[in-house]
């Protein structure tokens, strides 16, 4: 049987059976029980200077066939956000480029994309409010010619200007009134950016949704949906419970999905805790973590369609100790995990990734992910990808039984 070579943060080296692929099957189509988007990321040019401040330079090949294969699997595309390495190394020409020719291989494809829609085009830090919708505005316009679903994610610019509730009311009224077409609204945490704190006029997540909710209350025509990113089940649940009829909550909380798009359907146990009187009982879902398992998160909601919570619960449980992993503090940190596992899955020539970010992990944290992945069937190739972490091991000075330097 082959064997995995593990590392531990004092160096010592242990060994485990490596698994066999899990063998999921695809689905004949979407997913039906759920609404399910793998916000995905972007692979560079291995030649490139793929170093900090420099512009990113994307092998578009390998990017777009990453989304078709995820596409394949049932799952939408959520492209150009954070996972993408949005502001931290996709520059805004490339974040461009990379809506256009997304949206196109979505058409091609027949699958659903989403993308972000940002005020991060413009170079200066400090703008105002006028500014800021301005720059929202040209993003959500473009998003629009190129028809993609919207998601109007957290804004820099918004946070730094913003000094009230009142400010984020008028920006977001303003912006939603200006849409064609509905779109999602994204909230995220500090954890994956602290330069967001007291979004939406307010520290704490409970003042905070009271503004999110008035906004889509009063652009509910405007608003498809609202993606969570707290890393917080209860913040969730709270926001799921009160959302007007027809905006569905996209959980984006990759420590607790499974009970959150599991709802009333996994073990007690397990379910965040929810008033069972209401009418929404579980989470769609928009997550990185998805991106990082498609497979199993396939098969998982394919489950649920086959009216099988139990077998649902058996194939996505065991992944989110691997997604707690790949998103542990520093939280902005798990791009590298995302993009680790899919050159480890062959999705990619290389580890490489735009802005150096393919050093911001360590190695013996790169190895809980291989174990974690190697127990939860997210490993698609397993012998590829002991070959390569293997490799990475060796050049690293690690030695690696049975391997031949």
């Amino acid at each position: 049987m082959s064997q995995l070579t593990l590392l531990s943060a004092e160096g010592a080296t242990t060994r485990v059976a490596l698994s066999e692929a899990p063998g999921y099957t695809k689905p004949d189509g979407p997913l039906r029980s759920r609404v399910a988007y793998a916000a995905a990321h972007v692979v560079p040019k291995t030649h490139a200077d793929n170093t900090p401040g420099q512009p990113a330079e994307v092998d578009w090949d390998a990017t777009l066939d990453f989304r078709r294969a995820v596409y394949s699997w049932g799952l939408g595309v959520a492209d150009a956000m954070d996972t993408a390495q949005r502001n931290m190394g996709l520059d805004a020409a490339a974040t461009r480029d990379l809506i256009a020719r997304s949206a196109q291989v979505a058409r091609e494809e027949g699958g659903s994309v989403v993308v972000g829609v940002n005020t991060d085009h413009v170079d200066d830090e400090h703008i105002s409010i006028p500014q800021v919708i301005d720059a929202y505005k040209e993003q959500l316009h473009f998003t629009e010619e190129q028809g993609a679903g919207p998601v109007l994610m957290a804004s820099r610019h918004l946070a730094r200007v913003g000094q009230s509730a009142d400010d984020y009311r008028h920006v977001y009224r303003e912006v939603l009134q200006s849409a064609t077409v509905p779109v999602v609204l994204h909230w995220l945490g500090t954890a994956f950016d602290p330069v967001l704190a007291g979004y939406f006029g307010a520290d704490d997540w409970q003042t905070a949704s009271e503004v999110l909710l008035e906004v889509i209350g009063e652009n509910a025509d405007k608003v498809a949906g609202v993606k969570m990113s707290l890393l917080d089940a209860a913040s969730e649940v709270s926001v799921r419970e009160r959302l007007p009829e027809g905006v569905r909550m996209f959980t984006g909380d990759d420590f607790n999905y499974v009970g959150l798009i599991g709802g009333q359907d996994v073990p007690q146990a397990r379910q965040p805790e929810r008033n069972p009187a209401s009418p929404r009982q579980h989470s769609d879902a928009l997550l990185g973590a998805f991106a990082a398992i498609t497979p199993v998160a396939s098969a998982a909601i394919q489950a649920l369609d086959a009216g099988d919570p139990d077998r649902y619960f058996e194939i996505l449980d065991p992944t989110e100790g691997l997604s707690r992993q790949i998103f542990a503090a520093p939280t902005f940190y798990y791009k590298t995990g995302v993009a680790f596992l899919s050159w480890l899955n062959g999705h990619q020539s290389a580890f490489q990734m735009v802005g150096g970010l393919h050093s911001a992990r360590s190695l013996p944290h790169l190895s809980r992910i291989v174990e974690l992945a190697n127990a939860s069937g997210a490993l698609e190739k397993p012998e590829l990808a002991a070959i390569r972490w293997h490799g990475m091991l060796r050049v690293n000075g690690i030695d690696v039984p049975g391997v031949i330097s």
